[in-house]
């Protein structure tokens, strides 16, 4: 009996504790939120330390720490515990890895979209082409423990042989360009029938808005990505594919290299189609292609090709278009900080469902992040993106403890020196920059292994030289 009012208390403290400190401390993400999600999943949870909010936290800290272990994020909750002076439970990592398995993944999918979408409602559309939203699409991949469960839904690329490759996810991301903020994601595996990045780009049409602008790379230059986003109010700037005849000769000249021309539908509709959707398909497309030639020294590309269905060449100039698509490097940084600033590049469960956890509790922890920069941001009087992603991660793990340890006098003052630190950390301003595509640093002369471990322990062992 005693060691359940025990568990009790430890209970209702951490309860109170991140319902009181850390869940209002700035409202990124408010604990009725998290309730209202779980609800909407309908998911029940047993009365014990790690209920949903609680799991949830402790996933977060997890996620955001450089060492990323469950040890560590346990540890973190058991001394948070002890400091406030409260009886902590064991240092057992097993109730916390159940917890995170009965959490839901739709639980963590939810919360990512709608911090994301606050966010970029919040923020604004931005000063490029006439104020409209633009959205920012590209595709990206992440490896995992070589297990059966992982290899059996992720499988390795084909050019690995058995038993010395790792399974590999692709996963496609909605970015707003504003903020930074990850709007949708879709995944699945790296190769296979409808595994490319247009194939799950599909799957994110939803999360596109009449009004909006896609941005992408030539990758997404198809006919039907041009024809169904229209068909749904949302105009599209991509770089034209390569392998589409480009001639400034033909359609309606707007100004130098910029003209309008006539897409033709194909005959026969993609395998993914159903012939009711290609029915409603248009016979034809009347699309705007420009040649930008670049100038700068020192870039990789001299000249290059847009398509676009914004066609009016007075509302959006050839010049604003050539301004909105360089901005198209920012889905790279973006992709960039969380593969590599949150350590989401090789990921660590050993399980498929667990795998899709991990993913979204990373992109929920970098939108929670993008909100504090844009409130630091705001506060200082400059825009989200000069403020160093890298930075705001640093500083958030430095003052993290001190806020959930922190009297709820003391909250507002601190909260101020955190925004304060996070703005302080800039975006080096450094236009036309350019960098030669490699690295200096030697990696280390280690050999690779070239056949599966258990068949290299049994070589070793069958050669290893008799004891006495």
């Amino acid at each position: 009996m005693a060691r359940h009012r025990t568990q009790g208390r430890v209970r209702y403290q951490a309860h109170r504790l991140l319902t009181e400190n850390s869940a209002q401390i700035c409202g990124v993400l408010p604990p009725q939120r998290v309730q209202d999600a779980v609800r909407a999943e309908g998911v029940r949870f047993r009365d014990c330390l790690f209920t949903p909010l609680t799991t949830l936290w402790v996933f977060l800290l997890q996620v955001l720490s450089p060492d990323g272990s469950c040890r560590e994020a346990v540890s973190k909750l058991l001394a948070f515990l002890a400091a406030d002076g409260g009886a902590a439970p064991e240092a057992d990592t097993g109730p916390y890895c159940k917890a995170r398995k009965r959490l839901p993944e739709g639980v963590l999918a939810r919360l990512t979209r709608q911090s994301g979408g606050q966010l970029h409602g919040r923020m604004g559309a931005g000063a490029w082409l006439g104020g409209r939203p633009i959205k920012i699409v590209d595709g990206t991949t992440a490896s995992m423990p070589d297990t059966p469960a992982n290899q059996h839904e992720y499988p390795q690329p084909s050019n690995q042989k058995p038993g010395l490759g790792f399974p590999l996810l692709r996963l496609v991301a909605v970015i707003s360009l504003n903020c930074g903020a990850v709007l949708g994601l879709a995944l699945g595996p790296y190769a296979g029938k409808q595994s490319g990045e247009t194939a799950l780009f599909r799957g994110l049409w939803e999360s596109l808005e009449s009004g909006d602008i896609v941005l992408a790379d030539r990758y997404y230059a198809s006919y039907w990505n041009l024809a169904a986003l229209a068909r749904r109010g949302v105009d599209s700037l991509f770089r034209q594919h390569q392998r589409r005849k480009i001639d400034f000769r033909r359609g309606r000249r707007l100004g130098p290299e910029d003209h309008l021309i006539t897409l033709i539908r194909p005959i026969q509709p993609p395998d993914w189609m159903d012939p009711s959707a290609f029915a409603e398909m248009p016979q034809t497309l009347t699309v705007r292609e420009v040649r930008l030639r670049v100038c700068q020294r020192g870039f990789r590309v001299r000249t290059l090709v847009l398509v676009t269905t914004l066609i009016d060449a007075q509302l959006y100039s050839k010049q604003e278009l050539a301004e909105a698509f360089r901005c198209r490097w920012y889905v790279e940084l973006d992709l960039r900080s969380i593969k590599q600033t949150m350590n989401m590049s090789v990921l660590r469960c050993k399980t498929p469902a667990m795998v899709r956890k991990e993913i979204w509790m990373h992109l929920l922890a970098y939108n929670l992040v993008r909100t504090l920069m844009a409130q630091a941001a705001q506060q200082a009087g400059i825009q989200p993106r000069q403020v160093s992603f890298a930075g705001a991660v640093q500083t958030i793990n430095a003052f993290g403890p001190v806020l959930l340890q922190a009297r709820p006098g003391d909250l507002q003052h601190l909260m101020n020196l955190l925004l304060k630190s996070v703005a302080h950390h800039r975006v080096g301003d450094r236009p036309d920059r350019y960098e030669p595509r490699a690295v200096k640093r030697r990696r280390k002369p280690i050999a690779l292994l070239t056949e599966p471990r258990q068949q290299a322990r049994q070589r070793l062992q069958k050669h290893a030289a008799p004891k006495g």
